[in-house]
């Protein structure tokens, strides 16, 4: 047992987490997305660029998500006009999500600046001995 919290891997992570967090947020702040907002704008302008638009569920499942925030997150997005619900022809319960020619245009930007700040957070451990570490840590995906 880790009586000091330096020697935790779990508190180290945790703070780690937390610093990770903040640079995101200072590089989307800019671009008036949160960090979700962003994940969600970014998984829905991919998956839609490569096939039909992806209905809530399948993003939700993309990025890791709880099913009922992305619907919240996703009401935000298109109150922004960076995406819109429609009914998904094969299930009448679910919506296919379009990414907008705003949110378009906003997906790369934002997926650059996420990356710069990556690259600066990440400076120090870099090499795909760090990044094969946290493929492994994050656990299967499907990015």
């Amino acid at each position: 047992m880790a009586l000091d919290p330096g020697s935790s891997p779990g508190f180290l992570l945790w703070h780690a987490t937390l610093r990770w967090q903040r640079a995101m947020a200072a590089a989307l702040a800019p671009l008036d997305l949160t960090h979700v907002q962003f994940v969600l704008l970014a998984c829905a302008w991919w998956l839609g660029r490569e096939a039909d638009p992806p209905n809530q569920l399948a993003l939700a499942a993309q990025a890791g998500t709880d099913v009922k925030m992305t619907s919240a997150v996703l009401g935000t997005l298109e109150r922004k006009g960076l995406i819109t619900r429609e009914p998904d022809p094969a299930d009448a319960r679910a919506k296919r999500i379009r990414v907008t020619a705003r949110g378009a245009d906003l997906a790369p930007r934002a997926i650059e600046a996420v990356e710069a700040a990556d690259a600066e957070f990440f400076k120090d451990v870099a090499g795909a001995g760090a990044l094969e570490f946290l493929r492994r840590l994050s656990g299967p995906h499907r990015c």
